[in-house]
């Protein structure tokens, strides 16, 4: 299926199911995904390692300029703008500068738009670095992702780079105590003759539990919403993910929900 790659560093403003209205960061080249992580729906297609090799990030003066210049744009025309999100055309952790953008940003924010927000939706692979976690603690909404508490069902549907290990991701997530949103897309389908399922009740058991131990200030689940690089995967019904929300919010867990 047709997916779409961000041609910009700095795009929108857009309308985001989970954030309102948000000026997304891209990080990343704005014409190749550069990941670590290779999810079944990403929007941006899969990762092409040729592609990969050749691009370059852009720089943090780059992406500064590009802030501002909207930034003051926006600020001309009377524009709303709800959060800043750094999302994109990959991971926007493993940019060498992630951190001192987030301080460019912050400032930037201060200046031009005090009441908005700043977003991060991580895949959280980056967390072992000390600057990342500090970075992320700075920000208002940092958003990390966990679509599985079961390894196989990460290694299907995220198809990471390096294989994750379960308990050092947990470890990592309890770091920010609490200070966390934890982001979860439910789908259905089949990869290479394997069924890839992350709704069921063994998984969601497993995923509630460990929900429950790291005990995030939010949970923020959906589904499918574009086109997605492996065909005939399914969105989930409302209802359903409705129900898997219901099963969080009885440990006290607030939980947004996005059909």
């Amino acid at each position: 299926m047709d997916t779409f790659l961000f041609d910009k560093i700095v795009f929108g403003p857009v309308f985001s199911r989970r954030l309102g209205v948000s000026l997304g960061i891209n990080l990343l080249p704005t014409d190749c995904k550069i990941c670590n992580f290779n999810c079944v729906y990403c929007e941006c297609g899969w990762n092409i390692k040729e592609e990969m090799k050749k691009h370059k990030l852009p720089s943090r003066y780059d992406v500064f300029q590009s802030l501002e210049n909207k930034l003051e744009e926006m600020l001309e025309t009377d524009a709303k703008l709800d959060v800043i999100t750094f999302a994109g055309n990959g991971e926007p952790t493993i940019h060498p500068e992630f951190a001192n953008i987030i301080e460019d940003t912050i400032k930037l924010r201060d200046e031009y738009f005090p009441a908005a927000k700043i977003s991060v939706l991580s895949n959280a692979t980056m967390l072992h670095k000390k600057e990342v976690i500090n970075s992320l603690l700075k920000i208002d909404q940092n958003i990390l992702k966990l679509d599985s508490a079961v390894p196989a069902t990460i290694q299907l549907l995220n198809q990471p780079v390096k294989p994750i290990n379960l308990e050092q991701l947990i470890s990592d997530f309890k770091k920010f105590n609490g200070r966390l949103i934890i982001q979860t897309l439910f789908t259905k389908g089949d990869k290479d003759g394997v069924r890839i399922d992350n709704t069921n009740d063994a998984e969601l058991t497993a995923w509630e539990e460990i929900i429950g131990e790291i005990a995030p200030s939010m949970v923020m689940i959906y589904t499918i919403d574009r086109n997605t690089p492996l065909s005939g995967l399914k969105k989930i019904p409302l209802n359903e993910l409705n129900a898997i929300a219901a099963r969080i919010q009885k440990r006290g867990i607030e939980v947004q929900v996005s059909g």
